[in-house]
């Protein structure tokens, strides 16, 4: 195994790793900034509170996109194992 293909599966496994986690992180995001903002204008500030929402909002968004995320890493996999035999010579 070559220098450059390590270098090559690492970006691809990089890269997917990004792909995968950035749906979820925008959502994260996306809802923290909310929580946020109706804390800013009510004045409570329970520490707590985000963290129910994102946990909501992190579910139904790995309810959503499970399937596609499971059959992306699954692809993945199957590419690089189906070639583990150029690896091995």
């Amino acid at each position: 195994m070559s220098e450059g293909s390590v270098i090559h599966l690492a970006r691809e496994a990089i890269a997917l790793v990004l792909l995968l986690a950035g749906p979820l992180l925008a959502v994260s995001l996306g809802v923290g900034l909310m929580v946020s903002v109706f804390q800013a204008a009510t004045q409570i500030q329970e520490q707590t509170l985000t963290f129910v929402p994102k946990l909501l909002a992190i579910l139904a968004t790995l309810l959503l996109l499970g399937s596609w995320m499971m059959n992306t890493m699954l692809s993945f996999t199957v590419n690089h194992l189906s070639g583990l035999g150029r690896f091995l010579r």
